[in-house]
């Protein structure tokens, strides 16, 4: 009877090390492994040259490497390349690279599809079928480096969960991707230039806190107003503003860190003054930047873009309260490589 392989990226560094001694092989052989799957992004033993091949071959009748392919690469007219990644179970996830004239960003996707309901958002249509592995999220990363080494004579030089699905729903395994990707054993990326977004989970806002986490937060806010925010993000309901509110004071208490919310105006929807003014008194309680981001249609006629004076309102209202404010264009969506599109129709 034949049995299911274990995938080595599984194993700690010690479990390694441990593994090689009953083999009769020395210890550091685990180390010189996991160099090779963790800074060296190896997909296949037969890669691990300073393995011998008597023991190359031991690796293959124990394990396997359960890599990603990425089964197809579009291209955009402003330079976004959009990978749909197959991962070793035959499900597709989706990720971005995002060049600038200064950086390139990684747009990494957590699960497969959505936990959550936000109704402007394409990922949310789809079923929640996985969450992602840490070395699925990882592999990520390593593509999008390759790419922009490849297409921009530069690395990677900026992460941001903001692809598919609900990083703090899939917490454990986006913290040990995080580590991976920040270790020196690892891609060796400072987490200063690491951004998870969040629709707003308190219970682990207030995790991230007490794990002292290195890396940045971003709220996916949209509205301050619960009745607006509960009709295009329903799960709101569960997790209403006020328990958000509490969670990022607490976030903030103990991290110092200013919170970063990412805010789609609406015609219709949130572009009165009084939606402003909501926003304001809720950013107020620490040091915030408001990300005010172009909307990207997937196809309903529900969701369209304000227009640029209600945009030029919430301007000069938040900076009059001391609030920092950005308009973020959206990059690809040609493609459908733009915030809230992804949804596998490559």
């Amino acid at each position: 009877m034949e049995t299911t392989k274990k995938d080595i990226r599984a194993l700690s560094k010690e479990q390694l090390r441990e593994f090689f001694v009953a083999q009769g092989d020395k210890e550091f052989r685990g180390n010189q492994v996991y160099e090779w799957l963790w800074n060296k992004g190896a997909h296949k033993f037969e890669d691990m040259t300073n393995i011998s091949k008597d023991m190359r071959q031991v690796l293959e009748d124990y394990f396997v490497i359960n890599h990603i392919e990425v089964d197809q690469m579009q291209r955009s007219n402003d330079g976004t390349i959009k990978n749909a990644v197959r991962l070793h179970d035959g499900l597709i996830v989706e990720s971005v690279l995002i060049p600038t004239s200064r950086r390139s960003t990684a747009c990494v996707s957590s699960q497969v599809g959505c936990s959550l309901d936000c109704k402007f958002c394409a990922t949310s249509r789809l079923k929640r079928m996985r969450n992602l592995n840490p070395d699925e999220i990882f592999d990520q990363v390593v593509a999008i480096d390759k790419e922009s080494r490849l297409y921009f004579n530069r690395p990677l030089s900026n992460i941001v969960f903001m692809g598919m699905g609900e990083p703090l729903m899939n917490y454990n395994n986006v913290l040990k991707a995080i580590e991976k990707i920040t270790s020196p054993e690892g891609l060796g990326m400072s987490p200063k230039r690491i951004i998870v977004s969040t629709s707003g989970v308190p219970k682990m806002i207030k995790k991230m806190a007490d794990d002292e986490v290195k890396f940045g937060l971003a709220v996916s806010l949209h509205s301050a107003i619960d009745e607006v925010r509960t009709s295009i993000m329903p799960f709101n309901a569960t997790f209403p503003l006020a328990d958000l509110r509490e969670a990022l004071e607490y976030w903030y208490a103990k991290t110092k860190n200013t919170i970063t919310y990412e805010y789609v105006v609406w015609d219709g929807i949130n572009d009165s003054r009084k939606d402003v003014e909501a926003l304001i008194q809720f950013c107020k309680f620490a040091p915030s930047k408001v990300n005010l981001i172009e909307y990207n249609p997937i196809d309903d006629g529900q969701f369209q873009q304000a227009d640029s004076a209600a945009l030029d309102m919430y301007i000069s209202m938040l900076e009059a309260n001391n609030i920092t404010v950005t308009v973020r264009r959206s990059r690809g969506k040609d493609i459908d490589a733009a915030c809230g599109q992804l949804a596998n129709k490559s």
